[in-house]
């Protein structure tokens, strides 16, 4: 097929040799299956952000930080050097989440290469070598179903603990090999511990997790692993390895109103006593 004008750069300069055929076109980008040497690999081309349906927002791109004081400067007042600045950090944002989230454990991606707006990584492939199908696209067991739920709620606690949470988590962008599901698309992923609706966006990635699994499993809907989880996290008890139950009991206790009206009467006592020493003393 014919090289799209984006990868060209990337065959210039030896990283691809052939551009095999296009894989998908979603709403942020296209993706290409291309070899390299003897290996298939992928070639994610980011769209620009006039032709792409993905909005950018503060919810996501809150708490990120940009090293470069100017660039930052620019972002912020929003001129066309920012805008294409804030472009860049938009789509490096899912590189540098891939790189340490594969070195957490993770089943992602494995990231390669990142120029101008092209990301070459691992082609996720099935047990034939095709291109791994979409969760969406498989009929699932009730097992089965069970089976992905469990293994997605441990890479979301491994993402967790390594800081990082998806935002964007769906059947939509969870790919599924011979081993079980590799977790995609991540440019808006968020800083866990720098990012407000930090909680918001867990509870929401879980949220969808165990709706779309509950289709075939029902038992699935009466869990709760997203504020389980966000607990233990809030807690510092969070560990990768951690075994959880799916369910979460909100703890309650009873306001001791005697106990407060006790301590704000010896506060009070404690202040005129200062004011009679100070009035003694002057």
């Amino acid at each position: 097929m014919k090289t799209p004008k984006r990868i060209e750069s990337l065959i210039q300069d030896g990283f691809v040799d052939e551009v095999i055929r296009q894989l998908m076109s979603g709403k942020e980008a296209s993706v290409y299956i291309v070899r390299c040497g003897e290996e298939i690999r992928c070639a994610k081309v980011y769209k620009e952000a006039n032709k792409r349906s993905f909005r950018q927002s503060t919810d996501y791109t809150e708490g990120r930080k940009v090293k470069n004081s100017r660039r930052a400067r620019a972002m912020e007042k929003g001129s066309r050097y920012g805008r294409k600045a804030q472009e860049e950090a938009w789509q490096s944002a899912e590189v540098d989440a891939l790189y340490r989230l594969a070195a957490a454990g993770v089943r992602v991606p494995k990231p390669y290469h990142f120029h101008e707006g092209v990301l070459l990584m691992e082609l996720i492939t099935d047990n034939g070598g095709n291109a791994a199908p979409r969760l969406n696209d498989l009929a699932l067991t009730a097992e089965l179903s069970r089976d992905y739920h469990r293994q997605l709620i441990t890479q979301i606690v491994r993402m967790l603990c390594a800081g990082i949470i998806h935002g964007d988590l769906s059947e939509y962008n969870v790919l599924v090999d011979s081993t079980g599901p590799v977790i995609i698309d991540l440019p808006q992923a968020i800083d866990a511990a720098a990012n407000n609706q930090a909680s918001k966006m867990l509870l929401r990635d879980v949220e969808n997790m165990t709706v779309y699994f509950g289709q075939f499993a029902p038992d699935l809907l009466a869990t709760d692993y997203g504020r389980e989880i966000w607990s233990l996290y809030q807690s510092g008890k969070l560990l990768p390895e951690s075994i959880l139950t799916g369910h979460f009991a909100q703890t309650e206790k009873a306001v001791d109103l005697n106990s407060i009206m006790r301590e704000i009467n010896d506060t009070l006592k404690e202040e005129e006593a200062r004011k009679l020493y100070r009035a003694l003393h002057s």
